[in-house]
């Protein structure tokens, strides 16, 4: 009897490991999958990291009972190693230099959550702060999303002229849905701002009375080069404040309430999941017909083994997967793994240097990037 509940149980852990495995692959891979076909896999790509998490503690687990046996995590990993190190960076890169190198182009962007004006009175100083941190690294073109202000004076939420005067930029192009105004006069939206000349400008906006769905590119002349830069604020999940506590927090004290919440939160994944795929598309189409070297930035709400980040990313590289470390973590809430925002480089550009700076000012963190101009 005890050989058959020894047996039983290596049994339970073989299967449990191959399930892991194949769990882990297909959330490695889940940008092979168009969501419109099988939108669950992007449940998948969210999990990948801590799948990966499971089978190192497995290699561990059958080093001591069955080495053999390591080989099922070992191999799932061989196979994944491409999808991983876009998710975990493993450069010991140099610290990063706020003196740009000879040439280079910085550029930052960064979700500024509506630089906090919903928090005001708690936190007078978040905006000031934030402006501060923007010119500490003195970006050449610098793309926001959740961008607010307005084009008057009228209040003091944040004017334009303001906005180029603190962070010392010449040109802008800002880009909102009429229906996201706040209080009927601060626009909301993304915008880029830009030290060169903007020779060239379009907005797309997928849903007219929707939140965040818009993106926009502008064509920079810098002495001799034209490059097209995009911002681009992808669907987002619109996650409530219960259903944050929900997700951070489950309960079953009332099983109709946690049913509900439950369906809402799916609910919410699918309607992301199935936007982002048409938005990544359009995208892709706009960066195909694009006649210069193109850079791509923004708050993808999805993470780098997802269709969105693949298909917007295509033959570009990264900055982060090119010159940063580590996880790279750009959004402060939910999980300890979330790089959902990123900056993409025309492969005719070098990324030089990589920064992430972890400054809680907003629920985004911003990043930037000093990049070479186009080879000749």
């Amino acid at each position: 009897m005890p050989g058959f509940f020894r047996r039983m149980t290596k049994s339970f852990f073989i299967v449990v490991n191959i399930t892991a495995a194949i769990l882990f692959l297909l959330g490695c891979y889940g940008y092979l999958f168009d969501p419109k076909i099988f939108w669950p896999i992007g449940f998948l790509t969210l999990t990948a990291f801590y799948f990966l998490l499971i089978l190192v503690a497995f290699i561990i687990f059958w080093l001591f009972i069955k080495p053999k046996r390591a080989l099922i995590s070992a191999v799932a990993i061989l196979l994944a190693f491409k999808p991983i190190s876009n998710i975990v960076s493993f450069h010991l890169s140099n610290p990063f230099t706020k003196e740009k190198p000879a040439n280079a182009l910085r550029i930052l962007t960064w979700n500024v959550a509506q630089f906090n004006v919903m928090e005001e009175k708690k936190h007078p100083d978040i905006k000031s702060r934030m402006l501060s941190t923007i010119n500490e690294y003195q970006p050449d073109i610098a793309c926001f999303q959740e961008m607010v202000a307005e084009d008057s004076t009228v209040k003091d939420h944040g004017h334009m002229d303001e906005f180029l005067q603190q962070l010392d930029f010449k040109n802008y192009f800002y880009s909102y849905n009429s229906k996201e105004d706040f209080w009927g006069y601060a626009h909301f939206g993304i915008i880029i701002f830009s030290k060169y000349p903007i020779i060239n400008k379009q907005t797309v906006s997928f849903y007219p009375n929707d939140y965040n769905s818009i993106f926009q590119y502008v064509d920079v002349v810098k002495e001799e080069d034209t490059i097209r830069v995009f911002n681009v604020h992808l669907q987002s999940l619109r996650f409530s404040k219960e259903n944050l506590k929900y997700i951070e927090k489950p309960t079953v004290e009332d099983e109709n309430k946690a049913l509900k919440e439950s369906k809402n939160i799916i609910a919410k994944f699918k309607k992301g999941f199935l936007k982002r795929q048409v938005q990544a598309d359009r995208i892709r189409a706009e960066i195909e017909k694009s006649p210069y070297p193109v850079i791509v930035t923004g708050d993808f709400n999805d993470v780098p083994n997802s269709y969105a980040y693949h298909t917007i990313g295509n033959n570009m590289n990264n900055a982060f997967v090119e010159k940063g470390s580590g996880l790279g973590r750009t959004f402060s809430g939910i999980s300890p793994v979330l790089r959902i925002d990123n900056i993409f480089v025309d492969t005719k550009m070098d990324v030089l240097q990589f920064n992430l700076v972890k400054k809680k000012l907003s629920d985004h963190f911003p990043i930037m990037a000093d990049v070479a101009m186009p080879k000749k």
